[in-house]
């Protein structure tokens, strides 16, 4: 563990102009820098740097943060490994305090896990390179045209038909076989131990880093079931995991893109093509984890699934959990029957990026297959229609995506606005994303709360107004959790320097993307009048207030009173309007 006064003097020494100058071309815009941001591909520059608050902002792709948030997003690395080469970059020595006890033996056995998969590993590659009994997994890598290179990216290796094979090996290197069950590599029963994987291809399964976690079997023919993966263990959860990630991340970082499939052969014949920007699923459905852990790298994503009926349903799924996230998400089709492995096997790599460049919008491809499956030719299937559409058009962050989405949705259905928003419920309040059916009071972007606080950030006297008028009055969603946790940062400190530390400790996307924005561009609020500002957007939010209170009165009037939804919304507008009556 790295100590905080370490950490700090860290932050003290280095600009992030300099750090950011390694990696990116800046030059002089006012206050602050400006160059092309190096996350996502942009001719016109939106990334910049404000040195006197040690914040970068990017106004193209979001990304934020400050020194150390820079160097993690750009090399792939945790926090402590970022302070420590920005520490070696400027004679910083950092003795890192003494661990615990328990600190230690966990250590011990997260490196000891790591040693195992790695004898495993190149135990599997060995047979497969150099035994006898890994011949057949060799004719058939070489059928399927997998060159020697591809195979060494990847460090295929096989599993003989043998019992206690990878046994046998753990033991002559002095793995004690318990750690090993732990990672679910060996199993022990009444007859001893044996190996999980037998007759089977491998493919080890790596972090973002590169350190294998797991591993994945395939059989060589066509016997069941097909893959077989490691059981979840505590290096590998495979709801977190991306198979490919280690190898897909200098391409992603390019093109700030990312291609999801589902099968490693599929990842595998997209990366020979010289599709690099491709990851797996390992084996399951794509998760809500996944999905945050696709947006910390790419700016948009392109599906990729099987065409049966799964593939579409897997599809539509990870639409609603990008929808969800606020990620740009496409589907490429292929030709029935095809999978890329197939497809790459007769075309070349120009006819699938044909593909890749006339794929559609996630939503218009849920709205097209919902019409195929259920023609809208009668009252009942548009009702049915509508019901399937409203609870995913409702996670349409983007104002005019909704407004281009509902014309198309009400033209291909032969209804009137009115009529879809009638059965949306009246208004024209956004759904929070998850459960509950609570309802935002405020979009991403509301100039008000951007002003109010940048406010808050640069006047302590129109902070201590906005204390004593009521965080809660003047904030709302990310804004008040926003506003707590700088209020809490500058109690500790009076140097406004600590508010780019600040971005480090915030763990939500959109509160980071939100900071880093505004602390990037208050310089409009430099030598004015803060009170005149702060009445001015005070009178404009009660009006903003009234309005919300009006949306919800629109929706409860179509609600069953008895309803929970109804008793939710009943107690916002209470809270709204207690809001309003004390501004």
């Amino acid at each position: 563990m790295i100590p905080e006064e370490k950490v700090r003097e860290v932050a003290e020494r280095i600009s992030i102009v300099e750090v950011v100058s390694d990696y990116v071309q800046l030059r002089r815009a006012g206050g602050n820098f400006l160059g092309l941001c190096p996350f996502h591909a942009e001719k016109t520059p939106s990334f910049n740097v404000n040195p006197a608050r040690e914040i970068f902002h990017c106004f193209g792709c979001g990304a934020g943060g400050n020194a150390f948030s820079f160097v993690m997003k750009i090399e792939g690395i945790s926090f402590p490994e970022a302070v420590k080469l920005l520490a070696r970059k400027n004679g910083i020595e950092i003795e890192e305090r003494q661990l615990t006890p328990s600190e230690l033996r966990s250590q011990d056995e997260h490196a000891q896990f790591l040693r195992i998969n790695e004898l495993t590993t190149s135990y599997y590659r060995s047979v497969l390179l150099n035994g006898q009994e890994g011949e057949p997994a060799r004719q058939y890598l070489s059928k399927r045209s997998v060159e020697p290179d591809i195979s060494d990216s990847y460090r295929l290796g096989f599993a003989p038909d043998r019992r206690d094979g990878l046994v046998k090996h753990l033991k002559i290197n002095g793995v004690e076989l318990e750690s090993a069950r732990k990672l679910g590599i060996v199993r022990k029963s009444d007859s001893g131990w044996h190996d999980l994987f037998r007759n089977r291809l491998i493919f080890p399964i790596r972090d973002a880093r590169g350190q294998v976690i797991a591993f994945a079997g395939r059989v060589l023919d066509a016997a069941l079931p097909k893959y077989i993966n490691s059981p979840e263990s505590p290096l590998y959860h495979k709801s977190s995991v991306l198979f490919g990630l280690d190898m897909a991340l200098p391409s992603i970082r390019t093109g700030n893109s990312v291609i999801i499939v589902e099968g490693y052969f599929d990842h595998l014949a997209l990366y020979r093509a010289g599709v690099q920007n491709v990851v797996a699923t390992c084996g399951t459905a794509l998760t809500g984890i996944h999905a945050g852990l696709i947006k910390r790298h790419a700016e948009q994503v392109y599906t990729l699934f099987d065409s049966d009926n799964a593939g579409r349903k897997a599809t539509i799924r990870s639409m609603e959990l990008f929808l969800e996230q606020r990620i740009p998400a496409y589907v490429i089709s292929l030709p029935a029957g095809d999978d890329p492995d197939s497809f790459l096997a007769i075309h070349p790599a120009e006819d699938f990026a044909s593909l890749r460049d006339k794929a559609r919008p996630a939503f218009e491809y849920f709205l097209r297959s919902l019409l195929a499956e259920t023609p809208p030719d009668s009252v009942d299937n548009k009702v049915r229609i509508i019901d399937d559409i409203v609870p995913r058009f409702r996670k349409i962050a983007d104002s005019i995506e909704r407004d281009l989405y509902e014309k198309e949705i009400c033209r291909l259905l032969g209804i009137t606005v009115h009529a879809f928003r009638k059965r949306m419920g009246g208004g024209n309040l956004s759904r929070q994303e998850g459960s509950g059916h609570q309802y935002k009071t405020s979009q991403p972007g509301d100039t008000i709360q951007d002003t109010l606080l940048a406010l808050l950030l640069n006047y302590p006297d129109a902070r201590a107004e906005i204390i004593r008028t009521g965080l809660e009055t003047i904030f709302t969603d990310d804004y008040l959790e926003l506003a707590r946790l700088a209020l809490e940062s500058l109690e500790r400190s009076n140097d406004n320097q600590v508010l780019s530390h600040l971005a480090e400790t915030i763990e939500n996307p959109e509160q980071k993307t939100l900071f880093s924005r505004i602390m990037v561009s208050d310089g409009y609020l430099a030598d004015i009048e803060w009170r005149a500002v702060f009445d001015q957007c005070t009178r404009s939010h009660e009006k903003k207030q009234l309005a919300s209170i009006k949306d919800i009165a629109a929706r409860l009037a179509v609600l069953d009173p008895n309803c929970e939804e109804y008793s939710q919304l009943l107690r916002l507008a209470d809270s709204l309007r207690t809001r309003k009556s004390k501004l």
